[in-house]
């Protein structure tokens, strides 16, 4: 199911979204944090392409990661990637999103973390997942689908994975 229809106030679909991810830093009494975002890219139910701290640019430069994070420190969000819906291939139909604790952790041992997704045409958070507390060291946090336009479908569904490449055959499974 579709929840959310990007729509400004004029009912113009956004060109630009970030999804940013955020956490508090271990303080000393367990090992660091590594948390990662990742986008991978769909054409109907065949992966085309992956975004992530170790590729990050997509193929056709509409998918962009803006560097890996491997300590949560600092304000705001630690890893973020951003895709231009205008320059995204034709070819795609869905976008999805992904969020693992490179260092094994569950989310349940992570302080604040949270993963959104922005609208940067008007400036709007269109989702936002509080993951601390979650018993998984991934999830699935929701796509992109192209229909009709693009529209945002949540997810929030946890899994077992700590990188990107482990949880890709997961994922069909979240396709529409």
């Amino acid at each position: 199911m579709v929840s959310n229809a990007f729509r400004d106030d004029r009912g113009a679909s956004p060109e630009y979204i970030t999804v940013g991810l955020g956490w508090d830093p271990s303080l000393g009494h367990a090992p660091d944090i590594d948390l990662n975002i990742a986008a991978f890219l769909f054409s109907a139910d065949r992966l085309v392409d992956v975004v992530y701290h170790e590729q990050l640019n997509s193929a056709d430069g509409a998918v962009r990661h803006h560097g890996d994070s491997i300590t949560g420190e600092g304000r705001g969000d630690n890893e973020v990637i951003s895709v231009d819906l205008t320059r995204l291939s034709s070819s795609v139909t869905t976008v999805l999103f992904l969020v693992t604790c490179y260092t094994g952790q569950s989310f349940a041992e992570i302080a604040n973390a949270y993963c959104r997704v922005v609208d940067q045409t008007s400036n709007t958070e269109i989702a936002r997942s509080q993951l601390s507390g979650l018993p998984n060291s991934g999830l699935v946090l929701g796509a992109l689908d192209r229909v009709s336009g693009w529209q945002f479908r949540p997810i929030n569904q946890g899994i077992d994975a700590q990188h990107p490449v482990e949880a890709a055959p997961q994922l069909v499974y979240y396709l529409v």
